[in-house]
């Protein structure tokens, strides 16, 4: 049946609203007016099953029995013959002109022509046709959803009121999206740091550092992969370059190689007392690194030990009896007695160097960590001897003796190349070898083709081949058939068809004609998205069957990915850049104020996040777990920083959290230090993570010419003032109020954890005051609070995950026409408990990810949401 409102109703509905629509007061419900069964809707948004909502049929699913399936239009709900979408999905006058009114009364008189306040006018705004405004109606929606607009200071219309007119908005645009979607556009991508590597390891089994020789990623929506900020530039060129014939040298082996000298440097704030992941048992502190040696031949390894101060904080002496050994694949081949002083009178330090080392090619674990002479947990010692760089007196208190700590890992060589012995990487290049002459280029042919076509994630075009043969008859003249065939691997490394991500365009589309995507970019759609690396054979054996094209399909390959190891990249690549981890790197805390942090908390700060979002992926939980998981992952120097009991060693484990304020994500210590200063907490940075991150509202950069929160005093009449008076002084400028009071309250929820992320009740002497009120008159005094005020609201926070998954996984900025998508995503996933697996698919399945719209270079690019 059409789902139109009938005539009689309709002319009733509008003789009403004629005697309301000049005097509706604040709080006036134009719900309360209609008819229940015509706006019918969920608190939070969502029309309910049976409400008549135009353009929306009784599933609100976007496949069958709600699975997060590609939308199908029902024949009823898009009714033929019109040529005007507006039409398709119309409602009878009444309904849009009075909710046009409550737009006139309430938003207008901020957002017109003369104010423009959030550069916003909706003077010529009609509910009727949001799609002539489309990015301008999605602002709307997610301001009216998050109870941000009207705001609090405001005439308010009832909640009823604004539920409808977000609903209203929602349901137009949706059911024009789904008669039309609009994919989107992306240019091609390239490969980043991170992907780089995940290929070279994918290839040939070799862990490579890719900030060697590609520059820092720009970030665009948080995320190192959106296509159009990935920028082309010489040093960038030439750094693939570089990493190529890196890695082919690395990969095939070179009897040719000359010494040379790798370093890898150890943290300072790294603590020397507990095990290192890698090292041998029975050793504490140093580093454990994996090396790979290009040859057969003899190394030297350099141990330099820390003798310079850091700032007033040194780690000055070494104490009798101290022994340093370096092993490889865990077999110690050198150990040294440390029984000299380090002081700052020694500006070269302690140097140890090994005599030759004979090493067999490929990879190898090398570690260099100090001998354990002591057992028990570190808890039992003095505090200063677990931090060897953190208390400037600990070099010379009596009594007292500190660990030495290392400062880097120098490997040399090789020095006398005896050859090149078989590594795996080797046994994957070499596939063939050839017995005389005569087998040689077609043994090359067989190997150089099978390279190529695993690195270049398809099979290979007519004359692809024999181009890369001729960089193979280069290096065969030069050295032999093995350096031709290193030559041929060093220029498919170089080529864009690896380094680059380019999608086929099928013969005759047109400018702005969509299209779907081909099999093999799909299966590098996918699998970069779910696992950061290429696809394995499985998926590329499906591509090549046509499969690919199937939804079905593309699902149960998804479900495959979902179960293998390397979906961990969904932690590592998309989790830790939409919580912003790499920011952890930013702060230091002051050694002074916090002598208990170092690197290896750092580290398993960053650690705990990450595998928070592991287990929810891998377990299929729900996505509100990031916020509300009574659970989490710790190691004993984490546990030991929060105060859980029993936790012993260094590998993590799920634990029970019991206190409700440290529950889900904003209870981690990598988010509460990365929203720090190194001195003090930010209830700015808090505040602004929160609404970025979680509530997908960053607020706006701060006005020019603003006094610095340090200029604030910091204490009155002798007494250091807290990080919340300090605060109100700084916001009583009026150019601040607006915002702050937006992004404190939150933030100040968050401050009885310190810098560090340890629960505090006192800052100076004085308690915590954190008391505040949400910009939706929501109180808030803790951590808990804040959580019930976001959940409150759930699908602000939904779709703020769901944008920023879908950004990653289609490498391109969300745009305001994707939001019928995630929409239809949130719906389908809701009726299943919200579980990750569904978001995933959801988008996998979306025309978003399968489907392109060619290029037609004379539109401008689209305006992000």
């Amino acid at each position: 049946m059409k789902r139109y409102l009938p005539l009689a109703l309709a002319l009733g509905i509008f003789l009403v609203l004629l005697g309301q629509s000049s005097h509706l007061g604040s709080g006036a419900s134009l719900r309360d007016s209609l008819d229940p069964t015509v706006v019918a809707a969920t608190p939070d948004g969502a029309p309910q099953t049976g409400a008549v909502v135009r353009g929306v049929s009784d599933e609100p699913g976007l496949g069958p029995q709600g699975s997060a399936g590609v939308v199908t239009t029902p024949a009823e709900a898009v009714p033929t013959g019109s040529s005007s979408p507006a039409a398709h999905f119309s409602t009878p006058p009444s309904v849009d002109e009075a909710l046009n009114e409550v737009v006139r009364s309430y938003c207008v008189r901020c957002h017109s022509d003369r104010r423009l306040l959030g550069n916003m006018s909706l003077e010529e705004f009609d509910v009727a046709r949001p799609e002539l405004a489309g990015e301008l109606a999605e602002k709307m929606i997610h301001k009216l959803r998050a109870g941000m607009m009207p705001p609090r200071s405001a005439r308010q219309p009832s909640e009823d009121t604004l539920v409808l007119l977000a609903d209203q908005l929602e349901n137009t645009l949706d059911a024009i999206a789904r008669s039309n979607p609009n994919p989107g556009r992306r240019t091609f991508q390239r490969l980043v740091r991170a992907e780089y590597e995940a290929a070279v390891n994918e290839l040939f089994g070799l862990d490579i550092d890719a900030s060697a020789f590609l520059p820092t990623e720009t970030l665009s929506e948080n995320f190192d992969n959106i296509a159009d900020m990935q920028l082309l530039s010489a040093t960038l060129m030439e750094g693939y370059l570089r990493a190529a014939a890196f890695v082919a040298r690395a990969a095939v082996g070179d009897p040719d190689a000359t010494p040379a000298s790798s370093v890898y440097k150890v943290a300072k704030t790294l603590s020397q007392v507990g095990h290192v992941e890698g090292a041998p048992l029975g050793t504490r502190g140093g580093t454990s690194v994996v090396h790979n040696f290009p040859a057969d031949g003899d190394y030297v390894f350099e141990l330099d030990l820390h003798p310079e101060p850091t700032g007033n904080l040194y780690g000055l002496t070494a104490g009798d009896g101290e022994q340093l050994e370096v092993s490889i694949n865990g077999e110690r081949v050198a150990l040294f007695d440390l029984d000299r002083w380090m002081s700052e009178a020694d500006p070269t330090g302690l140097r140890l160097e090994t005599p030759p080392i004979h090493v067999r090619a490929g990879p190898h674990r090398v570690s260099a960590a100090f001998v354990q002479r002591f057992e028990g947990p570190v808890v039992d010692l003095l505090t200063p001897v677990d931090y060897t760089l953190a208390d400037s007196q600990i070099g010379t208190a009596y009594g007292i003796t500190t660990v030495p700590h290392l400062r880097d890992l120098t490997i040399s060589g090789p020095f006398r190349v005896t050859g090149v012995s078989e590594t795996p990487a080797r046994r994957r290049i070499f596939t063939c070898r050839p017995t005389s002459l005569e087998e040689e280029r077609p043994c090359a042919e067989r190997i150089i083709g099978n390279l190529a076509r695993r690195a270049y994630r398809r099979p290979l075009e007519d004359g692809e081949t024999s181009a890369l043969m001729v960089f193979y008859d280069q290096g065969r003249e030069e050295g032999g058939f093995e350096v031709g065939v290193r030559t041929a691997l060093q220029a498919i490394l170089a080529s864009p068809h690896f380094t680059f991500r380019i999608e086929e365009v099928p013969a005759g589309v047109a400018p702005g004609e969509k299209y779907p995507i081909a099999p093999y970019d799909i299966a590098s759609r996918l699998s970069f998205f779910l696992w950061g690396s290429p696809p394995d054979d499985v998926l590329i054996d499906a591509a090549a069957r046509g499969k690919l094209s199937e939804p079905d399909e593309l699902e149960a390959q998804a479900r495959r990915m979902l179960a293998d190891p390397r979906a961990e990249a969904l932690a590592t690549r998309f989790a830790a850049q939409w919580f912003r981890l790499q920011d952890l790197e930013k702060i230091h805390p002051d050694a002074q104020l916090y002598p208990y942090y170092d690197h290896t908390l750092a580290e398993a700060m960053e650690r705990e996040t990450e595998l928070l979002f592991h287990h929810i992926v891998t377990e299929d939980r729900s996505i509100f777990d990031v916020i509300t998981a009574d659970y989490t992952f710790v190691n004993e120097r984490l546990a030991d920083h929060y105060g859980f009991p029993d936790v012993v060693g260094s590998h993590f484990r799920r634990v029970p959290v019991e206190d409700p304020n440290r529950h889900g994500v904003t209870g981690h210590g990598s988010v509460l230090m990365m929203t720090s200063h190194a001195d003090r907490t930010s209830p700015v940075l808090r505040g602004k993570w929160v609404l970025e991150v979680l509530l997908g509202s960053p607020p706006p950069p701060p006005p020019p010419d603003v006094p610095a929160f340090e200029e604030t005093d910091a204490a009155t009449d002798g007494q250091e003032l807290s990080t919340r008076l300090r605060m109100e002084q700084h916001r009583a400028n009026p150019s601040c109020t607006s915002c702050h009071n937006v992004i404190d309250p939150i933030g100040l929820a968050l401050d009885n954890f310190d810098v560090t992320g340890a629960w505090r009740i006192k800052e100076h002497g004085m308690p915590i005051d954190a008391t505040g009120m949400l910009y939706d008159g929501t109180p808030l005094a803790s951590p808990v609070d804040l959580r019930n005020a976001i959940l409150a609201r759930p699908s602000v926070y939904v779709r703020t995950f769901t944008r920023n998954l879908m950004a990653y996984a289609l490498g391109r900025r969300v745009e305001y026409f994707d939001m019928p998508t995630v929409r239809q995503i949130e719906r389908a996933a809701k009726a299943n408990d919200h579980r990750v697996t569904d978001y995933i698919i959801g988008i996998i399945r979306s025309p978003a990810f399968r489907l392109a719209v060619a290029e037609d270079h004379t539109d401008d690019h689209e305006d992000e949401y």
